[in-house]
């Protein structure tokens, strides 16, 4: 059903995913409006709605923070759920792809999803354009590991990178020695969401 999905509906999806990884809880109608850039929250609930009633979401009556993903895949599968830069960062999910034939237990991980690699920024961790990213979902990531990482602003994007944590701001290191970190200091580390953990890679023939 993700590939049936407007740009505006796989938006709202990822902003619901990310936000549920971080905080443990759904975000508020305003919250979602606030991420998008939209000024009236109108708009938002015709397309909620519209996902609940393409079984996409699953929403209780009465409570602001009640959209909750609807269940996915088996985990006898690993959803391929779109793009994520080992270079720039670029839109992180576009659409729903895939399903990979494989548990994703074999990477530790109950609930993985998986996002193609584009660009070369990872080269030096044998990360290349074209492998299978598998990644699990959470909010945190300890100093040195490979993480999905949105960088909030109008539209999700992403970049998959070594997050660093110090001297008060957060670094966003590629393996290959041709790239800058992306610094972020201050306020902007506000800006730096951790939507999973890498687990695993696959490289198809």
């Amino acid at each position: 059903m993700y590939e049936e999905l407007t740009e505006r509906q796989r938006s709202i999806m990822l902003y619901i995913r990310a936000h549920q990884a971080q905080y443990g809880i759904s975000p508020t109608v305003r919250e979602i409006c606030s991420h998008l850039g939209l000024k009236g929250p109108s708009g938002i609930h015709r397309i909620l709605h519209k996902l609940i009633d393409q079984g996409m979401l699953i929403a209780e009556k009465g409570k602001k923070r009640s959209w909750l993903l609807a269940s996915g895949p088996p985990r006898e599968s690993i959803p391929v759920l779109g793009a994520i830069a080992a270079g720039e960062p670029i839109a992180a999910i576009t659409n729903y792809e895939e399903n990979l034939p494989i548990d994703s237990r074999l990477f530790g991980c109950d609930n993985g999803f998986a996002l193609v690699i584009k660009g070369d920024s990872m080269i030096e961790a044998h990360i290349v354009e074209g492998d299978l990213a598998i990644i699990q979902p959470q909010a945190t990531v300890q100093n040195g590991q490979i993480a999905a990482v949105m960088i909030e602003g109008l539209l999700p994007e992403a970049t998959l990178k070594i997050f660093r944590k110090k001297n008060n701001r957060i670094e966003l290191q590629a393996a290959n020695s041709t790239y800058k970190p992306l610094i972020f200091a201050g306020k902007a580390k506000e800006q730096v969401r951790v939507i999973g953990k890498l687990v695993g890679i696959v490289r198809r023939p």
